[in-house]
This record gives structure tokens, C-alpha cells and sequence, in this order.
């Protein structure tokens, strides 16, 4: 399986760039490919980086072996998506994963895991059943009802699929002009079925600073001296 970490964002709420942020003794991004590294299913990853971070990405991640090169990303997360899709080249792998590069605590058995389930499904994506109540509010932030959460999962990454499902997909959304913020999405709008697989050790995004802070808590956890 090939691999491509979306990597490029803004990081606007975090107000600084999360994938070089110190985590633990290295950069978030560092974290997340090491996952990938060390997951016996992944052949290849491909990191995707704004312009300003190409280099520094690449020094940081040039110790990893299954590397296969930084990426530009695009104005949008699909389109950086497409670009790692394309530098797969004429020898990708069958399967392909995509993985928000701000996610850190990724394990090599969830890749695995969502890996054999899209074997299974023919396309499957990490994803927690919500927890929290929900509600709807107005445009002036009153509440204005309730949702029934019964049914409701908070999607994560990996999400795995068929590279060439994937590549259909993402050539629908790019010719109608369209706007998706996950590789599920795309594929739903091809009437494909992705299976859900919920983590089993914390797997969250580093959006806000403090995020850091229980990341580092959540790797010495997993890491005791």
C-alpha cells in the first residue's frame, strides 16, 4: 500500500505551523510518518507541504526509508490529495491510504486494521461514534434543538481505498468544480460503500495548542520510561 500525508494546511486555529510543532522530542509530522514507517503494510508514503515548508520537511523527514518525496500542496486539501495521487506514478500500489499529517498518535496496527477491512469492503476509513450530545443553534449561537446522535460517527484518517477508485472519484469532483473535505465524501458521491473502523487508542487531529500538550501525555502513555 501507498500512502499520502496531507500535510499543507494553514493551521489557522492552531496560529503557528502544528507539523513542526515539538512533540515529545521531534515534529508532529515526524510522529505521524514514523507510523507509517514502522506499519509493515505501507510501501511507500508521500508528504504534501506548503511551499514555505517543502525544505524543512524535507530535512525532517529525511531519515525515513519508505519516504517517497514531499509534495507541493494545494489551495485545498482534495487538491493536495490529487497531487500525491498523481506522483504515485504507473507503479502504484493497488491500495492507498490518505492521512491528515496532524494526526500524531496514528498507530501502525490502525493502518493495518483499516487496511483489512477496505480489503474487505473495497473501501474503509477510521471514525469514532460521537459521544458528545448535539445540538442545533441558530446564527446567533442560541440553541435551537437537539440531534439524535444514535447514528453519528466523527470521521478520522487512514482512509484507505482502491488508488484507481480513488482517482475516479477525485476526477468527478475536480471536472464539476466540486469542494470535499475528506476522500470518503468524494467516494460517496460514486454511490461506493466505505466501512467505518473505530480506533482503539486515541487517534485525534492537533488543531489547538493545548492539543500538544495531551498528545505528549497520550505518547508517554504509550511510551514509560
Amino acid at each position: 500500500m501507498d500512502a499520502i500525508l496531507v500535510a499543507a494546511g494553514s493551521s489557522r486555529r492552531m496560529g503557528f505551523d502544528k507539523m513542526l510543532a515539538p512533540l515529545a522530542g521531534r515534529p508532529v509530522i515526524a510522529w505521524t510518518m514514523a507510523a507509517f514507517e514502522a506499519c509493515a503494510d505501507v510501501r511507500r508514503v508521500f508528504v504534501t507541504a506548503s511551499e514555505e515548508n517543502e525544505s524543512t520537511f524535507a530535512a525532517v523527514l529525511a531519515g525515513f526509508s519508505k519516504l517517497g518525496g514531499i509534495l507541493p500542496g494545494g489551495a485545498h486539501r482534495h487538491l493536495s490529495v490529487w497531487h500525491g495521487l498523481q506522483a504515485l506514478g504507473p507503479d502504484a500500489a493497488e491500495w492507498v491510504a490518505v492521512h491528515d499529517g496532524g494526526r500524531p498518535l496514528v498507530t501502525p496496527t490502525l493502518i493495518s486494521r483499516v487496511l483489512a477491512r477496505a480489503r474487505e469492503c473495497g473501501a474503509a476509513a477510521a471514525a469514532a461514534p460521537v459521544a458528545d450530545t448535539l445540538k442545533l443553534a441558530d446564527a446567533a449561537g442560541f440553541v435551537r434543538g437537539s440531534v439524535d446522535r444514535t447514528h453519528l460517527w466523527g470521521m478520522q484518517t487512514p482512509q484507505i481505498f482502491r488508488r484507481a477508485d480513488l482517482v475516479r472519484a477525485y476526477e468527478s469532483v475536480l471536472a464539476a468544480g466540486g469542494l470535499v473535505t475528506d476522500e470518503v465524501s468524494a467516494l460517496q458521491a460514486t454511490g461506493a460503500r466505505v466501512a467505518l473502523v473505530p480506533p482503539d487508542e486515541a487517534n485525534f487531529k492537533v488543531t489547538w495548542p493545548a492539543d500538544i500538550t495531551l498528545a505528549a501525555q497520550v505518547l508517554a502513555a504509550r511510551n514509560p520510561p
